[in-house]
């Protein structure tokens, strides 16, 4: 069974490697990516982004029991992350990228990385307890409430209020304030839900055409010109599992909304791998034919929620998407590695393996062992 397999494989292979091979070992840091050969690139730059991600990974792997370490390993790269990001440059939050020598490279506070940060956070401070998680915690959050968030509820890009708007922070922040909700119930967190539902069912969701945009202006209408006419499957399909996810929160069947994304994105596929093309038009034309490994774990992740909703035929659904992924991306090009994106031919794009994408297929394991392994 595949769900059985890929567990076995992010059990044996891939999380004992990158607690390992994917930290630098002197700092406690986790690597930002590594070459085909598996050693680390030492000239990338090291993004905020990444080091949230595996935290959170890592985390919540020691919650489940599925990495003994993981909570060491965690808790060290969080130290590391609050004393080189945090106030690098003498204010609030996190810079969003630092150079080989812990210079910044990026000392943008982006929003987008900052939800990650709290997603992060809230499973480590779940897996650990340590008074110091749980202080970085209510000042990541002080900080996002009183520069990165408008009088709506809703996060601006970054402190440099760039443009244009894109849905894609404000569906993680969605994520990390579930998180807050459900791993531990901090007080306030179910309105942080609630504002993050009305803002995708005002402003992000058709729900005649099932479509839901990337880029909007600062009042959130349609951004202008081609970037607002850009949909991604996967974020259909990231969306239809968030949903799930959501209705006991906000005590509402979201199932009809969570159904109408999901079976949007699906024609949208190479004919000749199966996999979701990167990117759409609200037509329905596709625009970039090439494939990333996150959007199949998003479908899996979508069908995951719809078989833990009832229906019995999702299961076969999900199965589908994670032996796609299994099939193109994972264990590629060594045994704890996966590729980034294919072609629509299903040829790699490249070799370097990004330690980002280890979240995406965590949570797509994670996700179907949990509903579907039992």
């Amino acid at each position: 069974m595949i769900v059985a397999e890929l567990k076995d494989w992010m059990v044996s292979v891939a999380l004992p490697f990158w607690a390992t091979r994917g930290v630098d070992q002197a700092t406690g840091a986790f690597q930002e990516r590594l070459h085909p050969d598996g050693k680390p690139d030492l000239e990338a730059p090291k993004r905020l982004r990444v080091q949230a991600r595996q935290i959170y990974v890592f985390a919540h792997a020691h919650a489940l029991g599925w990495c003994p370490d993981g909570a060491t390993v965690a808790l060290r790269a969080f130290d590391r992350l609050v004393a080189s990001n945090w106030e690098l440059d003498g204010i609030p939050g996190f810079a969003q990228a630092l150079n080989p020598d812990g210079s910044a490279h990026s000392a943008v506070r982006d929003s987008y990385d900052h939800a990650f940060v709290v997603l992060a956070l809230t499973w480590l401070q779940r897996a650990t307890g340590a008074p110091r998680v749980a202080a970085a915690l209510a000042k990541t959050l002080a900080f996002i409430d009183a520069d990165l968030t408008d009088p709506s509820g809703a996060l601006f890009e970054d402190d440099k209020r760039s443009q244009p708007r894109r849905q894609n922070p404000q569906m993680h922040w969605f994520e990390a304030t579930l998180a807050l909700k459900k791993t531990i119930d901090l007080p306030g967190a179910a309105a942080r839900v609630a504002q993050g539902l009305a803002l995708f069912e005002q402003r992000f969701f058709d729900a005649g055409t099932g479509m839901l945009g990337e880029y909007y202006d600062d009042a959130w209408s349609r951004a202008p010109g081609a970037a607002g006419e850009a949909v991604e499957p996967g974020h259909l399909a990231e969306w239809s599992w968030l949903l799930r996810q959501a209705a006991p929160v906000v005590g509402r069947d979201l199932g009809a909304a969570a159904d109408k994304l999901l079976a949007t994105a699906l024609p949208h596929v190479a004919p000749s791998t199966g996999l979701l093309w990167d990117e759409i038009a609200r037509d329905g034309a596709a625009r970039l034919r090439s494939s990333r490994s996150w959007p199949m774990t998003e479908l899996a992740k979508a069908y995951v929620a719809k078989a833990e909703a009832g229906d019995a035929e999702a299961r076969a659904g999900a199965e589908r998407a994670l032996r796609l992924l299994d099939q193109h991306f994972l264990r590629k090009p060594f045994p704890a590695g996966w590729l980034d994106r294919v072609d629509d031919s299903g040829t790699p794009m490249a070799l370097t393996v990004s330690g980002s994408t280890l979240y995406h297929i965590f949570v797509a394991i994670s996700e179907a062992d949990r509903v579907l392994g039992r």
